[in-house]
Parts: structure tokens; C-alpha cells; sequence
């Protein structure tokens, strides 16, 4: 009796083509709670046709943390928004009130920019 060879991709050091490894190449996002983040609020228009947007950056959170603070903020401020590479949009100026509710929620928040 032979030994039989396994057909997977276990222990595969290097490979060009075929199966990628997702679990090896994924890198975990830290979660932070929110007394350890620094978070910056800022409006700005750059890039959105003269649109103003409030940006909200510096997060260390996972994207369900970050979807749940969305809708929150959405709902605060009557607006639409967004997520877009771990910062959230916003739609309209509102650092004031922003800034507001990540402090109460315990952020270490400031506005930055102009």
C-alpha cells in the first residue's frame, strides 16, 4: 500500500496560479474602544463638485462597528452618508454636531482642518 497524496493546497509555500490563501493574506482591524481612538471631523469639498461633506477619520474599528456609528450619525443628522476606506462621509456640514455625538459616545473627537 502507497500512502495517498493530498490534492490541497495546505502547506503551499509559494504558488503563482490557482487557489490564493485569503486567510493568510487578510490582515485583522483592531478594535479599539472608543476612549483609545482619536478621531478627527472635518468639512471639506474637494472632489465632490463643490458638495460639502463631512468626513470623519482615525477610526480602528471593524466595519460592522463602523456601519452601526453610520446610521447613527445619519439619523442624528438628517442626511445621508457613507463609508469609504475606514473614514465616513457624511453628506452636509455638520462637524459641530458630530463632534458632539462622538463625545458623548466617548471618542476622543476633535475638528480638524478650517
Amino acid at each position: 500500500m502507497s500512502p495517498k497524496k493530498k490534492s490541497t493546497n495546505e502547506g503551499v509555500v509559494w504558488q503563482e496560479f490557482g487557489h490564493e490563501n485569503l486567510a493568510a493574506t487578510a490582515r485583522p482591524t483592531p478594535e479599539l474602544p472608543p476612549s483609545q481612538q482619536n478621531v478627527r471631523v472635518q468639512a471639506t469639498r474637494a472632489g465632490r463638485k463643490g458638495k460639502t461633506v463631512t468626513v470623519i477619520t482615525g477610526f480602528q474599528a471593524q466595519p460592522e462597528t463602523l456601519q452601526a456609528l453610520l446610521k447613527k450619525l445619519k439619523s442624528q443628522c438628517g442626511s445621508g452618508g457613507t463609508i469609504k476606506d475606514n473614514e465616513i462621509e457624511i453628506q452636509g456640514d455638520h462637524k459641530q454636531k458630530i463632534l458632539d455625538i462622538l463625545l458623548q459616545m466617548g471618542y476622543k473627537a476633535k475638528i480638524s482642518g478650517g
